[in-house]
């Protein structure tokens, strides 16, 4: 059997060693790798891109950018899990389950940008509504997240898990405190929305998975709708999708205690859905894990429907 060539740009980040883990055990990948000394070095670097089927770029957004002008291959499929091209004409959104458009859009492309951490729960959730015409275009939305400290990368890592770990890193932290988070830009593009929403994250002490949560008021809604009007919209929506599960407004299994713990899912490629509350507040909250769905594990689910395999292979 002939393998699928890939080649990982970046893959000492926290994402390029998760997909490099996702795909080291399968058989139908041969997997490029570069010299430790030739990682810089744009020859090589071009060559590898150039000779591979699919190439996952795992950097900075400037670095993404000059990795897809190393490309010359038209052949070649690229997933760029930087910021850099989220919002860019001519890429394709990496989120197959928010609609067969997405999924057939990412099947045909050969430039798709793996969704945000963040942004990844807080489209599935506001995205449905949009597409519904439950939520009006200029809702004043607000969004609060809390990410395991991965989510920060090698630098955070190395300072929570290291001598130096100050008291405050024991704690939950507040930050993007002035309102321009990166993943603002995709989170407002792919919902639709007229405005960005405030957005509110929080790292905490945890290694990783997420909770992404907005709550509605719903007399503020299009029209009258109650906390199982929300429900079965966000069911049916997503009706059919293997990784992403909408959980009934009675589910206890998964709240345990009363208590909606983030790393319930961590290393897995699973999303949950949550839709709590009452028929005045509702309140909307997407658990998944930030180096899988929200990173490596969306981007391995895309090459696979890239390349026509099943969207499984190498998740589960």
């Amino acid at each position: 059997m002939d393998k699928y060539k890939v080649f990982i740009d970046g893959k000492a980040g926290t994402t390029g060693l998760k997909i490099y883990e996702r795909l080291g055990s399968r058989e139908d990948i041969e997997i490029l790798l570069i010299d430790e000394d030739k990682r810089k070095d744009n020859d090589e670097r071009a060559r590898l891109i150039n000779s591979s089927d699919v190439v996952f770029l795992c950097l900075p957004d400037d670095a993404a950018k000059e990795a897809v002008g190393l490309c010359t291959n038209d052949r070649v499929r690229i997933i760029d899990a930087s910021t850099a091209h989220r919002t860019a004409p001519g890429w394709d959104y990496g989120f197959p389950e928010l609609s067969e458009k997405h999924r057939e859009n990412i099947r045909k492309s050969r430039r798709v940008a793996n969704p945000g951490c963040y942004a990844s729960g807080f489209i599935s959730l506001v995205y449905p509504l949009v597409q519904a015409g439950v939520l009006p275009e200029d809702y004043p939305l607000t969004c609060h997240a809390v990410s395991g400290y991965s989510g920060g990368g090698n630098k955070m890592i190395a300072a929570i898990e290291g001598p130096e770990k100050t008291k405050e890193m024991c704690s939950p932290r507040q930050y993007a405190l002035g309102q321009k988070h990166k993943h603002l830009p995709e989170m407002q593009k792919i919902t639709g929305l007229k405005y960005a929403p405030m957005f509110n994250p929080i790292v905490d002490d945890y290694f990783s998975g997420m909770v992404v949560s907005v709550p509605l008021i719903t007399r503020c809604l299009t029209k009258n709708y109650g906390l199982n009007d929300i429900y079965e919209i966000m069911a049916a929506h997503y009706a059919g999708q293997h990784f992403v599960k909408v959980m009934g407004p009675g589910d206890t299994e998964s709240i345990k205690d009363g208590f909606l713990a983030a790393n319930t899912l961590a290393d897995t490629n699973n999303m949950q859905i949550f839709v709590l509350g009452n028929d005045e507040q509702v309140l909307l909250a997407s658990r998944f894990d930030n180096l899988g769905k929200g990173a490596s594990g969306a981007a391995v689910q895309c090459m696979n429907i890239m390349l026509g395999i099943d969207e499984r292979c190498g998740l589960e």
